[in-house]
């Protein structure tokens, strides 16, 4: 999705961003952003500010990213229970995961969409009943969780939870708000339908990242981020995308400042190796998610930013 939108939006400009001089001109808009911005869903809350949440209360967010799947300990035992056990025992407080929803309405912390990838059954999750996915174990090894046994076994971590299907919406909405979990809880999705459904269950008591087309409208028209006036304190994106063979430039230093003066936080996603970690951190980044907890957890102590849990 995020690649889709950006590969319309930004068509016109791979392999060079957009000047400062265009940016002032409605008539270099491209015409999908002017004829989308105002249906983006997002536009149905208030704008909001990281500051309003206390899940964005620390120096840097590091994110175990399906609980660290590169980490050695968690080598093929991504998104499992033992995986999020190590991130947490190594002091992450901060925990990735997608949901998906079972036929008969279960919500599994699972970032495939079918088993076959990562486990050694096959068949696609939302096909199959929960009683059919229970006998898969992940690489042989381990059971997929439930979403909520993860906040049930970890109620001081908090959780970015990506929903991956609008029966998964409806069901993180409830999960969330049975387990009282609205404060440490940020949720994301690359379907923009789904994001709004998620703001629209929830409100401004949960919050989330910034749809594609928000993440887009900022990187290539800063100074239209007043028209989408997204609700989301956060926006989440890679550092770039290949397009068409060519590598199109996300993060840049003027999407990192328009956040900031908006009261956004940006967050990257999923950098492994310390040397991007750390131009990351130079160039103002509030977050990052990574596979590899334990590298990250070194760059950020070695910065002073690594907070316990």
């Amino acid at each position: 999705m995020f690649r889709h939108l950006l590969l319309q939006i930004g068509g016109a400009n791979i392999g060079n961003p957009p000047t400062s001089s265009s940016l002032g001109d409605e008539k270099h808009v491209p015409s999908l952003l002017l004829s989308t911005a105002a249906r983006d869903p997002g536009g149905h809350n208030e704008p909001m500010r990281a500051a309003d949440y206390a899940f964005f209360d620390v120096p840097f967010a590091a994110f175990a990213h399906r609980g660290g799947a590169t980490y050695e300990p968690n080598r093929h035992r991504e998104n499992s229970l033992h995986a999020f056990k190590e991130a947490v025992a190594l002091g992450y407080r901060y925990l990735e995961t997608d949901v998906h929803a079972t036929r008969d309405g279960v919500l599994l912390a699972f970032h495939d969409r079918v088993l076959d990838r990562v486990t050694d059954q096959t068949g696609a999750i939302a096909e199959m009943t929960y009683a059919q996915v229970a006998e898969a174990r992940i690489h042989g090894l381990d059971p997929i969780p439930r979403l909520s046994e993860l906040l049930a076994e970890f109620p001081d971590a908090r959780f970015n939870v990506d929903a991956k299907s609008l029966t998964a919406v409806a069901l993180l909405a409830s999960t969330i708000e049975e387990y009282e979990a609205c404060d440490r809880v940020c949720v994301s999705s690359f379907g923009i339908r789904r994001l709004y459904e998620l703001r629209r269950r929830l409100g401004w008591r949960v919050p989330s990242a910034a749809s594609a087309l928000g993440v887009a409208a900022n990187r290539f028209l800063p100074w239209m981020t007043w028209a989408l006036n997204t609700p989301a304190p956060v926006l989440q994106m890679p550092i770039s995308v290949s397009i068409r063979d060519r590598q199109l430039t996300v993060l840049t230093p003027t999407l990192v400042e328009s956040a900031h003066r908006a009261g956004k936080q940006v967050q990257i996603f999923t950098v492994d190796d310390s040397e991007t970690m750390e131009r990351l951190i130079d160039a103002g980044v509030d977050g990052i998610f990574t596979d590899r907890v334990d590298t990250l957890k070194d760059v950020l102590t070695q910065r002073g930013l690594w907070t316990e849990r």
